[in-house]
């Protein structure tokens, strides 16, 4: 029997966030040679259920909303992460939680995620400088403690999560370039939920497919996923 960790990444279909998708696809096929490890692609929620996650050391969710899923499959991925089935890796549209094409928010998603809801956004795009907080955290090994995000949308919230997760990075939102009214002060970026039996990392970044071409990004999303499948 293969003991090659199976990852299952969950990816829009279209929409303005396919560039970054199309190009974590290139990434992540070339991780996956150098980490011996299986991505699987899905672009919707259709054949998940208990025995399909059951595969899979790790869901990766790629620009994936939180909305949208069968009944059947929102169930299994909460028992999934409740139970520690297996480890999350969530990348920007993860956070995306509210009521959205008709969909009401998934109150569970939004507890794992630190009891939050999608307030803002700021549609011109900032760079910005992220801070590392954690830096003893295997997420963080060789990343920078700080580093510059460029073309990003920066989301708020209606509080920040850190109440009720473990913070790993916050964006600095007095190096916005340009600067922006859109600000919720205390801004975490990166962060953990030790509430939950599954590993688990939220990356707020993922917009822009330049984001491979940043070193400490991808240093922080390959740890994320090295990390939770227990390398």
């Amino acid at each position: 029997m293969s003991t090659t960790p199976r990852i299952l990444v969950l990816q829009e279909s279209g929409g303005h966030h396919i560039d970054f998708s199309r190009r974590a696809r290139i990434w992540l096929n070339t991780f996956a040679v150098r980490y011996e490890l299986d991505f699987d692609y899905i672009e919707d929620t259709n054949a998940v259920d208990e025995v399909f996650l059951a595969q899979y050391a790790m869901v990766l969710q790629l620009d994936f909303p939180p909305y949208g899923w069968s009944d059947v499959a929102a169930a299994a991925f909460e028992r999934y992460v409740d139970g520690g089935g297996g480890a999350w890796v969530g990348l920007h549209h993860a956070s995306l939680l509210g009521e959205f094409d008709g969909y009401p928010m998934w109150q569970w998603f939004s507890r794992m995620l630190g009891d939050i809801r999608y307030k803002n956004y700021i549609p011109s795009f900032a760079q910005a400088e992220v801070s590392v907080e954690d830096v003893e955290h295997p997420v963080m090994r060789d990343v920078p403690k700080s580093f510059v995000v460029g073309n990003e949308e920066w989301y708020t919230y209606n509080r920040s999560p850190r109440p009720n997760v473990h913070v790993l990075a916050s964006v600095d939102e007095s190096t916005y370039f340009p600067d922006s009214d859109v600000k919720m002060g205390d801004h975490p970026v990166v962060w953990t939920n030790k509430a939950v039996a599954a590993r688990n990392v939220y990356i707020f970044m993922g917009h822009s497919p330049e984001l491979f071409d940043n070193a400490a990004y991808v240093t922080l999303l390959g740890n994320s996923i090295l990390w939770g499948v227990g390398r």
